[in-house]
C-alpha cells in the first residue's frame, strides 16, 4: 500500500472538496461574508424550486448555528466519506446493483452507472429523469442524480453510512466530477485498485490523512495557547494504530479470554502475536484455574467487546476476524457467525460522527467479506433485514423537541426519569467522549418503548427514532460492562484541554488528570467486567512519572498479563523521541505474586524493527508486578534485577539528601541561551547569565551543561510571578549535587555532577547531599 500516494490524495481532496462545496454555496448566494436571506425565492437572479428553497433555508440556519467554515468542512467530509465508501464497494464487488459507480470493468474512469443508466434497478430511480438527462446530454446532471439515488438505495441496508440525501448536502453536491482532474478521477488515478481490495484499513489511512492539515492547524494554535475545542479534538488526537500492534492487543485479550477457557492450539497457532502465560507459582496457578473455569462457561455469543475510541474501525475489524475464528471453532456456520457478531459481540464509539460512520462502514464491509449475501438479507415481506452493528457516534442531547419526548415517555414516570437521566448525562458529551460516566437506567424498558413506537403511525415516530434512539444507544454502550476493551485512546496533556474537559477530568479522574490517555486507562478499566481484559496502546509516561503514581497504584490492583514496551518511533508517521509508547494487556483481577511478560522493544528505531524484535522472542522479561511497589514511586521497572529491588530494603537516599523544586522559565526563547551565544564575561554567579543544566542526551557522571539562563533580578521575579514559570527555592541555588535527564529512551538516565556554579531545569531534576563525600560515592554507584 502506497501511503504517500494516499496521503497526497487525501490532503488535496480535502482542499478541493471544500472549494467545490463552497462554490456551490455561492451559487445559492451563501458565502462566508454573507449567508443571505433564508426566505429568498431566487439566487443570482435565478428562481429556486420549492425543494431548493427548503434546503437553502436549512443550510443557512445550520451555518448561523455552527459557522460557515465548520459547515463547509462537514459537507465536504460527508461527500468524501461517501465517495471512498462507493469506491471500496465497487472495487470489491459489494454493490447490490453490481454496477460500478466510478469506473468500468477495466478500472477506467468511465462510470458504468452512466452507460447502464437505462438498465439500472435501484430503489427510488425515476426513469423519466434519466431520459430527460439523456435527451439533453447532461452527463454531469445525470451522474449527480445517479450517485444520489445509489446512496439513498444503500441507506436501506447501511443507514449508518448512507443516510438519505434530501437536505442541503444534496444542494452542495460538488460540480464537474466527470472532468479530468476531479476528486473522483484523481482517486482512481492516484490510488491503485489493489489497495482497495478487501483492505478496509485503507479507509483508516484516508481518514487520518484527510485531517492531517487540520491537525497541524490545531497544534499551531496550541502553541499560541489556544485550547483544543471539542470540534477539534478528533483532528488533534487521531492516530492510526500499526496493524501488528492491533493484532497484539486483540490476540492477547479477546484471543486469550477464549483459549484460556477453551484450549485450542490450532487457534493460537494462527496468532503470531499471542504470548503464552508466564510461569506462575502454584498458588497463583490455582487462582488462574478458577478464572479459566469462568471463561470456559462462556459461549461465543456472550462475549462483549468494545473499542471506545473506534476511529475508522481498524481495531473493530480485527476483533471481527478473531471472533469469526472463535465461532468457527465452536461449530457455527459463517452466516450464523457474522449475524451473531454484529448483533451480540461488537461495540464501537467515537466522539467524531464522521469517524464513527467510517468505523460502522468498516464493520459492515467485514461482514460482507465473510457473507456474500449479507447486504441482501430480506424479511418475509421482502424488506431489507440486514443486522446493524453497535457502532455509534457519541452525541449531545440538546435540541430534542418536547413533543417528541412527551410522545415517547407516554405518561410513564419511570421512562421519564430514565430519559431525563440520559439527556442530562449527554448534555456535553462531545466534550468528554467515552470517559463520560453514565448513570444506570432500565435500558430494556426504553428499547421496549422504541419497539412500540416503531409499530405506531404517529408522525412523531421518525423524530423519536432519529433524535432519541441514537442517544440511548450511545448511553447504553457507555454504561454496560465488557469482557474485552481494546483501544488506542487520544493523547492530550491537561494544558491543551478546554475548560470543561479539564474540570471534568479533575473532578472524576483526579489520579490520571495530567493527560487524556491516562484518563482513558482508568475509564477503560471501569468498562471491563471482573476478570475481563483491557488492551491499550498509550504514551509510556504513566509507567514512570510522579504525576501518575496514584494511577500506577490503582493499576497494581490488576494483573499486567503482558506488555510490548515500544518507546520512541513506534509509528512511522511520528518522528523524534517525544511520543514514546507502550502497549499492554491488563486483566481485571488481582492475584498476589502474579508474573507478567514484558517485551522491551525500545532499541529499534523503526516500526518494522520493533515488530521484528517482538517476533524474535528476544528482550523479554518476566516480572512480578508486586515488586514495583518496593521501589519509591512504584515505577513499572520490569527490567531491574532481584538484587536491585532488594537494595530498597536498605536505608533510602532520602535520609541523606534532599530534592526540592525546579526552575522553569515559561519562555525559553527569551530566557535561555546556548553557552556560545553569550559573552563568557557575562556568565557566572552574580552576573546576568549563569550555567543551567537542562537534561540532554545520555552522558554519565559529568557534562551536558551547554545552556545558560537569565538570572538577573527581573528575570527571577518573572519566574516567581508568572503562572507558567517557577523557580527553585533559594536554599538550593548553586549547590553541588547530582542531576539527571528526566526523559530518556534508555533505562539509564545519565546521572551527572551538578557543580556549585550551576542552576538546574525541570528537565534535569537534581538531588543535594549534606555530605559531599557521600555525593561522590552515590554518583560512582549509579
Amino acid at each position: 500500500m502506497d501511503k504517500n500516494a494516499i496521503k497526497k490524495y487525501a490532503v488535496w481532496a480535502r482542499r478541493e472538496l471544500i472549494t467545490r462545496v463552497s462554490q456551490r454555496a455561492a451559487y445559492y448566494e451563501i458565502t462566508e461574508e454573507n449567508t443571505g436571506d433564508p426566505a429568498a425565492d431566487t439566487a443570482l437572479e435565478r428562481p429556486l424550486t420549492p425543494e431548493e428553497k427548503t434546503q437553502r433555508r436549512a443550510l443557512i440556519e445550520n451555518i448561523r448555528a455552527k459557522g460557515y467554515r465548520e459547515v463547509m468542512e462537514e459537507i465536504a467530509y460527508t461527500w468524501f466519506n461517501r465517495f471512498i465508501a462507493l469506491r471500496f464497494m465497487e472495487v470489491n464487488g459489494y454493490l447490490p446493483s453490481h454496477v460500478r459507480v466510478f469506473t468500468d470493468d477495466a478500472n477506467a474512469f468511465k462510470p458504468q452507472i452512466l452507460t447502464e443508466a437505462i438498465n439500472l434497478e435501484l430503489d427510488g430511480l425515476d426513469m423519466k429523469k434519466v431520459y430527460a438527462y439523456k435527451q439533453t446530454n447532461d452527463n454531469d446532471g445525470l451522474f449527480k442524480y445517479l450517485v444520489i439515488v445509489q446512496c439513498n438505495a444503500l441507506s436501506a441496508v447501511m443507514p449508518g453510512m448512507f443516510q438519505p440525501i434530501s437536505n442541503y448536502t444534496e444542494l452542495l453536491f460538488p460540480d464537474n466530477l466527470l472532468r479530468e482532474g476531479s476528486v473522483i478521477q484523481q482517486m482512481i488515478e492516484k490510488i491503485p485498485e489493489a489497495d482497495w481490495q478487501d483492505a478496509v484499513q485503507i479507509i483508516g489511512w484516508l481518514y487520518q490523512y484527510y485531517n492531517s492539515e487540520k491537525k497541524d492547524e490545531v497544534f499551531a494554535a496550541l502553541k499560541k495557547n489556544v485550547k483544543i475545542t471539542k470540534e477539534n479534538i478528533p483532528a488533534a488526537t487521531q492516530l492510526f494504530t500499526p496493524d501488528w500492534i492491533v493484532r497484539y492487543m486483540v490476540e492477547n485479550s479477546l484471543g486469550r479470554l477464549w483459549v484460556e477457557g477453551h484450549p485450542n492450539d490450532g487457534l493460537k497457532a494462527g496468532w503470531k502475536y499471542y504470548l503464552e502465560e508466564a510461569p506462575q507459582e502454584p498458588g497463583v496457578e490455582a487462582q488462574l484455574a478458577a478464572i479459566r473455569k469462568e471463561y470456559a462457561a462462556l459461549t461465543p455469543d456472550q462475549i462483549k467487546c468494545i473499542d471506545p475510541c473506534a476511529g475508522s474501525g481498524h481495531i473493530l475489524v480485527y476483533l471481527f476476524d478473531v471472533l469469526m475464528q472463535i465461532y468457527a471453532s465452536y461449530g457455527y456456520t459463517t452466516r450464523e457467525a457474522v449475524a451473531s457478531i454484529i448483533e451480540n459481540n461488537l461495540y464501537g464509539l467515537d466522539i467524531d460522527d464522521r469517524a464513527a460512520q467510517l468505523a460502522y462502514f468498516a464493520v459492515m464491509m467485514k461482514a460482507r467479506q465473510y457473507d456474500r449475501r449479507f447486504l441482501a438479507r430480506r424479511d418475509d415481506n421482502g424488506a431489507p433485514a440486514v443486522p446493524q452493528p453497535h457502532v455509534y457516534p457519541i452525541r449531545e442531547s440538546g435540541g430534542i423537541n418536547s413533543n417528541v419526548l412527551e410522545y415517547f415517555i407516554h405518561g410513564d414516570p419511570a421512562l421519564a426519569l430514565a430519559v431525563n437521566s440520559i439527556l442530562n448525562d449527554l448534555k456535553d458529551a462531545k466534550e468528554y467522549g467515552s470517559i463520560l460516566q453514565i448513570h444506570p437506567v432500565d435500558f430494556a424498558a426504553l428499547y421496549a418503548r422504541f419497539d412500540e413506537v416503531i409499530g405506531d403511525i404517529n408522525l412523531n415516530k421518525n423524530a423519536v427514532l432519529s433524535q432519541l434512539l441514537p442517544l440511548v444507544q450511545a448511553a447504553e454502550a457507555l454504561a454496560q460492562k465488557y469482557d474485552v476493551v481494546v483501544t488506542n485512546p487520544p493523547y492530550m496533556g491537561s494544558s491543551g484541554m478546554g475548560a470543561k474537559l479539564a474540570e471534568y477530568v479533575k473532578k472524576n479522574y483526579p489520579d490520571s488528570k495530567s493527560d487524556l490517555f491516562a484518563v482513558f486507562i482508568e475509564a477503560c478499566g471501569n468498562m471491563a467486567k471482573q476478570n475481563g481484559y483491557q488492551a491499550m496502546i498509550t504514551q509510556h509516561a504513566w509507567m514512570f512519572l510522579s504525576s501518575f503514581e496514584k494511577l500506577r497504584e490503582k493499576l497494581m490492583l490488576k494483573d499486567t498479563v503482558n506488555m510490548a514496551h515500544l518507546g520512541a518511533r513506534a509509528f512511522d508517521e511520528i518522528g523524534g523521541e517525544v511520543v514514546q509508547t507502550t502497549s499492554f494487556v491488563l486483566r481485571r483481577s488481582h492475584l498476589a505474586d502474579y508474573k507478567g511478560t514484558y517485551c522491551r522493544l525500545i532499541e529499534p528505531t523503526t516500526q518494522q524493527g520493533k515488530e521484528d524484535l517482538f517476533l524474535s522472542g528476544e528482550n523479554r522479561y518476566i516480572a512480578q508486578q508486586s515488586n514495583f511497589s518496593k521501589i519509591p514511586g512504584s515505577p513499572v521497572a520490569y527490567w531491574v534485577s532481584t538484587a536491585f529491588i532488594s537494595a530498597f530494603d536498605n536505608p533510602k537516599i532520602g535520609a541523606y539528601a534532599i530534592s526540592d523544586g525546579q526552575t522553569k522559565t515559561g519562555n525559553n526563547d527569551k530566557y535561555l541561551r546556548l553557552l556560545w551565544e553569550v559573552d563568557k564575561h557575562h556568565i557566572g554567579k552574580g552576573r546576568k547569565w549563569v550555567l543551567h543544566a537542562k537534561g540532554g542526551p545520555f552522558r554519565r557522571w559529568y557534562g551536558n551543561i551547554d545552556t545558560v539562563i537569565d538570572w538577573s533580578e527581573s528575570a527571577r521575579q518573572h519566574y516567581k510571578a508568572d503562572h507558567v514559570a517557577r523557580i527553585a527555592p533559594e536554599y538550593i541555588w548553586f549547590r553541588k549535587g547530582i542531576c539527571w535527564t528526566l526523559i530518556s529512551s534508555s533505562s539509564l538516565h545519565g546521572f551527572r555532577l551538578l557543580d556549585d556554579n550551576s542552576t538546574f531545569n525541570l528537565a534535569a531534576p537534581s538531588v543535594f547531599f549534606n555530605d559531599d563525600n557521600l555525593m561522590y560515592y552515590v554518583l560512582g554507584c549509579i
